[in-house]
């Protein structure tokens, strides 16, 4: 892409009013623009990150059986009647159509998806099943801060499991567990795994995936010699005291939740009549589990825990762009048509294998490298008068390593380990 045409422009400082990292940095870096509070326009920048984390999620949901569907984000007022939740839920945007008709604009999608599956017929045989979307959520949020950590619009994945046994139901909670960490680590997160309560779904314990940072809204108790860790308003223990696992010092942390998994079992297919048939011939409500994650919210977590003074060092595999190609200005005039060239050059040889953002303004070195950092890219490959004299090029990582002459003919050999492609 080349940069000029790419609608992107930087800040050289982030708006007042704005706290939080990641808002800061999204906000200078050209990915976000707010529209108002807890409501954000994701620019290019910003939507191309977010392709790339629906790619890695994806890829983890499917690997663990899931089928993707999209549901409905306007939802009629009689469906969550069903549940009691229409009068319970505050945070539900609740709006009426010409004719008088409530809906609301859906900050879940429970009672959507177990209205589908109750209209189908279903056998023992057929469970378990698992469908999941990514879709807009909307949530009238109090307290909507912290840049795209906490929006009243904000994308999220939801699956949904349904099963025949609660023995099935746990195993498979198991493997969306290990599915989610292998997201956030693609993403370039660390996650501790927290307990926490079942809230109004279930007596029992759910889970949620805490990146620990300064920032974070959330509190959770930690040890940090063994992996007990639990959300402060379950965990019945404080800071200083004993670990019940390890009998380490307890230590408090701030947090943000980038997702949760919860045991729905029988609540909403009981009241919603979402029955099976089972072997015996006897119709059973089906056993349902819940699996959230946040889209925006990990992007927001991942800016706020990976930056340096300079800007974002985007995770490779969520980064807007592979590579960000800056040819320097020469003031003389044939060295600078050698440079373009040799850039041009190099611009379409890459485009075979990486994503390419490619510098192509009319700009100073010192406006280019302060983009470039603030945009991110895993890898600055830097094309001027002094590399191209040893037909050569400077490579150097974003995240700090040093940087590195290399032949132009020998880039890709040693971008190789660098990007991991």
């Amino acid at each position: 892409m080349l940069q000029s045409r790419a609608f992107i422009q930087t800040k050289k400082e982030a708006p007042k009013d704005e706290q939080s990292v990641n808002a800061k940095l999204l906000l200078r870096g050209g990915y976000i623009e707010k529209l108002a509070s807890g409501v954000y326009t994701f620019l290019p920048l910003g939507f191309l990150v977010l392709k790339r984390i629906e790619r890695v999620i994806r890829e983890e949901m499917d690997a663990v059986g899931g089928v993707e569907l999209l549901m409905p984000a306007l939802q009629p007022k009689e469906l969550w009647e069903e549940t009691g939740r229409w009068a319970s839920m505050d945070v539900l945007y609740k709006i009426k159509d010409a004719q008088g008709r409530e809906f609301a604009l859906g900050a879940t999608h429970e009672e959507v998806i177990t209205g589908i599956v109750r209209n189908r017929t279903v056998s023992y045989k057929d469970l378990p099943f698992y469908l999941y979307q990514m879709q807009t959520k909307f949530r009238d949020e109090l307290r909507a801060k912290s840049g795209i950590l906490r929006g009243r619009e904000f994308i999220m994945k939801d699956l949904y499991s349904f099963h025949a046994t609660e023995e099935d139901r746990k195993a498979y909670y198991e493997k969306v567990k290990e599915a989610y960490l292998k997201i956030f680590k693609r993403c370039g997160v660390s996650v501790l795994v927290a307990e926490a309560s079942g809230g109004s779904f279930s007596k029992e314990i759910s889970h949620e995936f805490q990146v620990r940072t300064p920032g974070g809204e959330d509190i959770i108790i930690v040890c940090s010699r063994c992996d007990w860790a639990k959300n402060s308003e379950i965990a019945g223990k404080r800071a200083g005291e004993q670990c019940p696992s390890c009998g380490n010092a307890l230590g408090e942390e701030r947090s943000i939740e980038v997702g949760n998994i919860f045991t729905l079992g029988t609540k909403f297919s009981s009241v919603m009549k979402a029955f099976f048939t089972d072997k015996d011939g006897t119709e059973k409500p089906m056993i349902m589990g819940c699996y959230g994650m946040g889209l925006s919210r990990l992007m927001g977590a991942a800016a706020e825990v990976n930056y340096d003074e300079r800007g974002i060092v985007w995770p490779r595999e969520i980064a807007p762009y592979d590579l960000h190609l800056i040819p320097m200005q020469s003031k003389d005039a044939a060295m600078q048509k050698r440079i373009a060239q040799a850039s041009e050059q190099l611009y379409q040889k890459l485009q075979e294998r990486y994503t390419v953002l490619y510098d192509d303004r009319d700009a100073s070195a010192g406006a280019k490298f302060a983009d470039a950092d603030l945009i991110g890219a895993p890898v600055r490959i830097v094309i001027s008068e002094k590399t191209l004299a040893a037909e050569s090029a400077e490579v150097k990582p974003r995240n700090g390593a040093t940087a590195k002459i290399v032949k132009i003919k020998d880039i890709e050999k040693e971008l190789c380990p660098v990007i991991q492609l």
